[in-house]
Formats: C-alpha cells, structure tokens, sequence
C-alpha cells in the first residue's frame, strides 16, 4: 500500500515542478519585455530629437535589444537546468 502512496506523491511532485517551470518562465520573461519596450521607446525618442544621430542610436538599440533578449532566454534555459 505505501509504494502505491509513494507513486502518488511523486507523480503529483513532479507536476508541481513542471508548473513552478512555466510560472518562473512567465515572471522572467516580463523584466525582458518591459526592458525591449522602454528601449526601442526611447530610441525612436532620440532619433525624433536628433535624426542626423540616428546610425549610432539605431547601432545602441540593437545592442541594447540583445542584452534584453539574452535575459529572456536565460529565464527560459534556468528551470530545464535546475529541475
């Protein structure tokens, strides 16, 4: 009877984990959208100010978009590691 309840146990464990997963990709991927948003903002902001600038900018927010989206995809690989 206990290695039927161990059974059980685990298989209920186990999917606790898989939704702790997805809910820890959701929280992680909301710091890289709001940071892709507040940096394409302000670069079309700053090419509206100073149009003659624009190639360094739009060089910057590319950058900037890359940093954003390494930490999306960190926050996707980090649960399958630590699971």
């Amino acid at each position: 009877m206990s290695a039927a309840l161990e059974t059980i146990n685990l298989a209920a464990s186990t999917g606790v984990r898989g939704n702790l997963g997805a809910v820890a990709y959701g929280l992680a991927a909301i710091g890289p959208g709001v940071g892709i948003g507040l940096v394409f903002g302000h670069s079309i902001e700053a090419m509206a100010r100073q149009p003659e600038a624009m190639p360094i900018i739009r060089q910057n927010m590319f950058l900037g978009f890359a940093l954003c989206e390494v930490l999306a995809l960190l926050g996707l690989v980090v649960p399958f590691i630590f699971s």
